[in-house]
């Protein structure tokens, strides 16, 4: 029996390296029905030309400019969905993937129609058996977010198929009744939270999400943005605090008082670039300035 079709979207900008290896992976897949498509988000560096002189038997889209996450995975979404793909398979860059990795992800949806959304059991790739993730949960009113295993070294633990609040975008299969339910990616996030976002909406309208241990791959974190900057800390900020207002507004206050205690701590901490990002996020918040503040990602 042909298994569902599947369409697999990556969105690049300016790590063709990356996007590379990760495509090479997938070409391992061990899953019949899968399509891949790659979404250049306008580019600097040549990626367009290298990924289609590289790559001539997979689809390479250009966006046009950095549309952020959200916005580049909803070009290959609504063609997924025009195409008639029946799953959707979110995956970052800068993953490698087991060969089995989509097939575990589509199987415990195929087993129940009311699970919209499987995430993958995903390590870090400079040190393969530490978790990245395994799943994640809400605390405190979806104040604060539990990521399982985060930093710990794989064990029985993370071994059982689990309901959770929510999965990453990191790897994230969604089925394509889901989103005509619930709506395309959020693209006033830009960057950060959009994935987690699309989890809630799913949740509030009855789909379940599960994490599977059987779908694995490897997370080069953090090779999109360089660590300790302004721009990470503000639409970190900024975007939290919209998904606060959308999922959680009683808790907003008590929300925007903890954001200006962290900024203050990163000033006493002498992290001055992060407070910057801090307290430009929730400017720009208040401000509803919901678009690309620079060209960093």
């Amino acid at each position: 029996m042909k298994r569902p079709l599947v369409y697999i979207i990556i969105v690049n900008w300016n790590r063709w390296q990356d996007t590379l290896d990760c495509i090479a992976s997938c070409q391992k897949l061990v899953y019949d029905n899968a399509h891949m498509i790659v979404i250049d988000n306008g580019s600097s560096d040549d990626s367009e030309k290298i990924l289609r002189s590289r790559l001539p038997d997979i689809e390479v889209i250009q966006s046009g400019s950095n549309l952020g996450f959200a916005g580049g995975n909803n070009i290959g979404i609504r063609l997924a969905l025009k195409r008639g793909a029946q799953y959707i398979w979110l995956l970052n860059n800068d993953t490698v993937v087991d060969s089995s990795a989509l097939g575990a992800l589509v199987e415990p949806a195929e087993q129940d129609s009311d699970v919209g959304i499987v995430g993958s059991k995903i390590f870090y790739f400079s040190t393969p058996r530490r978790l990245w993730f395994a799943g994640g949960f809400w605390k405190f009113g979806r104040v604060q977010i539990m990521i399982r295993g985060e930093g710990e070294e794989d064990n029985a633990l993370y071994n059982s198929i689990v309901p959770v609040d929510f999965v990453t975008g990191c790897s994230l299969l969604i089925r394509s009744e889901t989103i005509r339910d619930i709506g395309l990616l959020e693209e006033k996030y830009f960057l950060y939270w959009e994935d987690i976002d699309w989890n809630a909406r799913a949740v509030k309208k009855g789909w379940k999400i599960l994490y599977t241990p059987h779908s694995t791959l490897w997370h080069k974190v953090s090779s999109s943005f360089h660590p300790m900057t302004d721009e990470q800390a503000y639409y970190y900020l900024r975007s939290k605090l919209l998904f606060y207002e959308r999922h959680a507004p009683l808790m907003l206050p008590l929300s925007l008082v903890l954001v200006t205690l962290g900024a203050l701590r990163h000033i006493a901490q002498g992290r001055m670039n992060f407070a910057r990002g801090y307290f430009s996020g929730m400017k720009d918040y208040a401000l509803r300035r919901f678009y690309i503040r620079t060209t960093t990602r």
